[in-house]
């Protein structure tokens, strides 16, 4: 069995629809797939219809990935199987989600500053109803020629965290946002925690503390993980009796990582299904509805 568990669609800031993110998963062989777009359960509707048009089983596990800070570091938490209509958590994330839009202007307004011409409009071109985040501003500065990936983009020069033209957004403290996904029926697990060219990590001071306040597991195979830091993310995840999972985090086009690229051991998957009680996965032509 071939899980992925941590992909992204139009809904947020991949290339590829949510019903085109199924298509595609199923033609690369996967079994389960988790769509975790940024702050946002809006794509999930259109994945689960287009499992009906497959012609091999997959499996849709429902999710989001969670912007959060904790001190000065970003962090990402992927959130698996909440209700998506518990009240306390989609408050949280529709803040997040509705500012990331003045966030993004600003940006935008900070690139103009240093000579770039981007503008608002390209900005939602690009992001076509998604929700905006900095790979769409990314995407404008490749258009623009400014940069050559969208990877370059994301540096001091630019948009990297503190970065000369980086804004904050509304982000939740890890420790709460792992509250509200419990408090939701949910499952969490610490995104690409030790990726540290995507700027600062987290302490494994830090991530211990976040596993006493509940968080269940630990993205440890990762495209940004090179072996060493995989193994070494294992035996993190060991020591704190936390779930190691593995995904590709696949944005489509927006990067050159494949849908696959890291699994999640079947067994894992299988603890993230029994811990779970806010939502079910949805089986699409002989998929299973749920792991015993």
């Amino acid at each position: 069995m071939r899980v992925d568990l941590h992909t992204h669609s139009t809904a947020s800031d991949g290339t590829d629809t949510p019903a085109g993110l199924v298509a595609a998963a199923a033609a690369a062989g996967l079994d389960v797939l988790a769509l975790t777009d940024h702050d946002t359960t809006r794509g999930h509707a259109e994945a689960a219809a287009a499992l009906a048009t497959l012609d091999r089983p997959l499996t849709l596990v429902p999710g989001a990935e969670l912007s959060c800070r904790l001190g000065g570091t970003g962090v990402h938490l992927l959130a698996y199987l909440f209700d998506p209509e518990e009240p306390a958590l989609l408050q949280a994330r529709e803040l997040i989600r509705d500012d990331r839009v003045p966030r993004a202007k600003a940006m935008v307004e900070s690139l103009r500053g240093l000579g770039v011409p981007i503008t608002w409009e390209q900005v939602a071109r690009i992001a076509d109803g998604g929700s905006v985040g900095r790979p769409h501003l990314a995407s404008a500065l490749v258009e623009l020629g400014v940069v050559d990936t969208v990877s370059d983009a994301f540096t001091p020069q630019w948009l990297g965290d503190g970065g000369r033209a980086y804004a904050p957004k509304a982000e939740l403290d890890p420790a709460e946002a792992i509250r509200l996904v419990k408090a939701a029926g949910g499952v969490s697990v610490l995104a690409h925690p030790l990726a540290a060219s995507r700027g600062r990590t987290l302490s494994e001071d830090s991530i211990a503390a976040l596993a006493a306040a509940g968080l269940d597991g630990i993205e440890a195979d990762h495209p940004d993980h090179d072996p060493a830091t995989a193994a070494r993310a294992h035996a993190l995840a060991d020591g704190l009796g936390l779930l190691a999972t593995g995904s590709s985090d696949y944005h489509g086009t927006r990067k050159t990582i494949a849908l696959g690229a890291r699994t999640t051991d079947p067994e894992v998957y299988a603890e993230i299904i029994r811990r779970s009680t806010g939502a079910f996965p949805v089986p699409g032509a002989g998929g299973a509805a749920r792991t015993a």
